[in-house]
């Protein structure tokens, strides 16, 4: 099992309810968490609000000095944030939680993405950086909920590098209840990203927080 205690962990968009949620888990575990924003302040309010020893800063700030980031921003400003902090991001592990979603008056549906899905946009923009896809199909809600201890979940984590699909794996491992589950190569991404609109419909259908379960292993 890959050891993560020692890692710090970037969130840009953490002021956002999934970047603040997954911020939350991992300070709770003892990890060392900074959360990313445009406003500075923004970042340093959310950062407060969740405790755990979590910190604030702009997002470049926190893409130079944490050693793995992901990020958790709205997908229409996905590209252009990533394409300027590409120095800062060279050499780290970048995971992408982002889902490309439309809704109307039917629900949410997936978007079309030139390069594939948002992991295969990110890994295009981060020539120098080791892109991996995680994290898609957790609820924010049961991630912010104080009731909630154990988060009963599998994450489907996708890449072409497996050094650094194993370190989000252990990653996901340190949420009590989630299971980080290996689910293929980067090209697989867009279905993982459109399963999105699935669980949505899911959850407004029965009310719930629906995640996803894999079976047998």
């Amino acid at each position: 099992m890959t050891d993560v205690s020692g890692l710090s962990i970037g969130i840009l968009g953490g002021t956002g309810d999934q970047g603040k949620g997954l911020a939350r888990r991992f300070a709770l575990a003892g990890l060392k968490v900074m959360i990313g924003s445009r406003s500075a302040e923004r970042a340093r309010e959310a950062a407060e609000s969740i405790g755990g020893g979590a910190t604030g800063a702009e997002n470049a700030v926190v893409a130079a000095e944490t050693d793995l980031v992901i990020v958790a921003v709205p997908y229409d400003g996905h590209k252009a944030l990533l394409e300027s902090l590409a120095p800062q991001l060279a050499g780290k592990i970048v995971v992408d939680c982002v889902n490309p979603l439309g809704f109307d008056k039917r629900g949410a549906y997936a978007l079309p993405v030139e390069e594939g899905s948002a992991a295969q946009q990110a890994a295009a923009v981060l020539p120098d950086s080791r892109v991996v896809a995680a994290f898609h199909h957790v609820s924010a809600v049961v991630l912010l909920d104080p009731a909630v201890e154990k988060v009963d979940l599998d994450v489907l984590v996708l890449g072409d590098d497996r050094e650094a699909t194993d370190t989000v794996q252990a990653l996901a491992d340190v949420i009590p209840g989630v299971r980080g589950v290996y689910g293929g190569r980067l090209r697989n991404a867009f279905q993982v990203e459109a399963l999105t609109a699935n669980l949505i419909s899911v959850n407004r259908r029965y009310k719930a927080h629906a995640g996803i379960r894999i079976t047998d292993i």
